[in-house]
């Protein structure tokens, strides 16, 4: 519970104007991690309760995120045993692609309700999400195995 208050602490550490659209997805990827690292404990509850809380964080439509987050969380779930044994790149990889539906899924969800935003930026917090992982995958398993989770 922690490593997701951290994250929704990072979610709205403000930013300059220009860095805003670049901001990784840390509940995302937050989330990510743990259903790679504890599929039995964390999964798709647990990603509609953060998306929840992303949306009332950010005011946005409520489950606009809920509904990415749940998405992301089932596939993560999916392929979790297959994550687990990818390399690095490899996972940053389908982290681009997670955190990439994720957004494809916020922007539809905005366009539906008719206040998009700029349509060539919306996928830059997957690049940037990517680019973040193996950070936050060692940090993420350093607190697991100090703690001894799972």
């Amino acid at each position: 519970m922690l490593t997701f208050l951290v994250a929704f602490v990072l979610l709205v550490v403000p930013l300059p104007d220009w860095l805003q659209w670049a901001r990784p997805e840390w509940v995302t990827l937050t989330l990510i991690y743990w259903c790679i690292a504890l599929p039995q404990r964390v999964g798709i509850m647990v990603g509609l309760l953060a998306g929840l809380g992303v949306d009332v964080l950010e005011g946005s439509l409520f489950g606009q995120h809920g509904l990415a987050l749940v998405v992301v969380a089932f596939l993560a779930l999916i392929l979790y045993q297959r994550l687990r044994v990818y390399s690095l790149l490899q996972q940053a990889a389908v982290v681009f692609v997670l955190v990439g539906i994720s957004q494809l899924l916020c922007q539809w969800v905005q366009n539906v309700d008719g206040a998009s935003g700029l349509p060539t930026l919306f996928l830059l917090p997957a690049l940037t999400s990517a680019l973040v992982w193996p950070f936050v995958l060692h940090m993420l398993r350093g607190v697991r195995r100090r703690f001894e989770m799972g």
